[in-house]
């Protein structure tokens, strides 16, 4: 498939500036002939970037942008995706990234039993909850419900089935033991994880960096996955998916917030960890996923905290300012949280500024990276990363209400 940022976004070449058009016309230009590849079968298959793999999460984020888009191309793309997505997920539900092929490569086999289709075993809550937000948004874009099929209701019913083993933890079989020495590849407590208790709340043994959780109840995934599940429609949702939007809400109430904000995890125990994250789900990006609005005075002290020192991942220098992440050096700012931030907002001139940002600290590449430094930007991680690319284009399209 071989489409243009001009047929994909009709005119929108008329509501930015020139420059800023030809970035996007590069980024969705690297999303269809470079990222997205295809199965044996014909089912599209996009890779991360310069890692040749799918990640649930992150192919959906590469394409949120064209759920802006009406190109009948671009839907049933969309919808053969969302169908692929839950292909992968049935091959292996704990499952974070996932091969073209079942050819077993792999960062590292952590698991005997692992599948040839697997390229990584990281179990993260927000991978099921990225499923059911594309296959969401395909159905209340386009009125489409052809991907709504049996292996979507199946993939559905398995969420359920371990969402409520993972609510307590200690009875579930999954171990995560990277023997690498990176002691955030791993589970702590010998791959266990940190002690819990119950809350209501679904444990998550990785946040969306693929960074282990210090502690298991991993706030801003249970509110992504609770609000997939609350926004089920009417003919999806059962007594179970309902109890344990209840569950996980009230989860929230009691051990995730404190003095007005907020935490990123907490274990049930009195631990909590204020802290943002630069991957999407983040705090951050609560409004984003629709967890929240922009107003919402909750969101808001959160908000406040986490864009500040009390967040050690928000970074201030010569060049940039954001969030970064502990899966990057020290003092790197992500442009997926700087982007992030302008569209949680509503100040139009915020959204451009971001974008000047942006633009002004690709290092002359032409590209958006994972992260960059705050004092140098020629100093980065990652060359090629779609998910950044496609982010930027998000906010291009909302800067001018695309």
């Amino acid at each position: 498939m071989h489409l243009t940022a001009a047929e994909i976004f009709p005119r929108l070449d008329e509501k930015i500036p020139a420059h800023r058009f030809e970035r996007v016309a590069s980024a969705i230009d690297g999303l269809f002939n470079r990222t997205l590849t295809y199965l044996e079968d014909g089912s599209p298959f996009i890779i991360t970037g310069d890692i040749p793999a799918m990640w649930l999460r992150d192919s959906t984020w590469q394409v949120r942008p064209l759920l802006h888009s009406s190109h009948p191309d671009v839907v049933e793309l969309l919808i053969a995706l969302s169908k692929t997505q839950v292909r992968l997920f049935l091959i292996d539900p704990y499952a974070n990234a996932f091969n073209p092929t079942p050819s077993g490569d792999c960062w590292h086999k952590d698991f005997k039993d692992q599948s040839p289709w697997v390229f990584e075993r990281k179990y993260e809550l927000d991978s099921w909850a990225s499923i059911l937000f594309l296959a969401r948004m395909i159905t209340e874009k386009y009125g489409r419900t052809d991907h709504i099929n049996e292996e979507f209701h199946k993939a559905l019913n398995l969420m359920i089935e371990l969402a409520r083993i993972e609510q307590n933890h200690d009875s579930s079989t999954y171990i995560f033991k990277r023997e690498n020495g990176v002691a955030h590849d791993s589970l702590s407590h010998n791959g266990h994880g940190a002690p819990i208790a119950y809350t209501g709340m679904v444990y998550s043994a990785f946040r969306p960096s693929d960074d282990a959780c210090v502690y298991g109840y991993l706030i801003p995934s249970n509110l992504f996955f609770m609000n997939e599940l609350a926004n089920l429609s009417e003919n999806l949702k059962t007594q179970k998916t309902r109890k344990l939007v209840e569950e996980i809400s009230n989860g929230v109430k009691e051990f995730g917030v404190a003095d007005g904000a907020l935490a990123y995890e907490v274990d049930g125990l009195g631990n909590q960890l204020f802290i943002d994250d630069a991957n999407v789900p983040s705090l951050l990006s609560l409004p984003y996923l629709g967890c929240s609005t922009i107003e919402d005075p909750l969101y808001k002290a959160t908000r406040f905290s986490i864009l500040s020192e009390k967040n050690p991942y928000f970074y201030s220098g010569i060049k940039a300012q954001g969030i970064g992440s502990q899966h990057t050096p020290p003092r790197h700012v992500w442009p997926i949280a700087i982007a992030i931030e302008a569209i949680t907002q509503n100040q139009t001139e915020v959204k451009k500024s971001a974008l000047e940002l942006l633009e002004s600290n690709d290092a002359g590449t032409g590209f958006m990276h994972e992260s960059f430094h705050v004092d140098d930007e020629k100093i980065f991680t990652r060359p090629w990363f779609s998910w950044a690319d496609m982010t930027y284009v998000q906010l291009v399209l909302d800067s001018v209400g695309y």
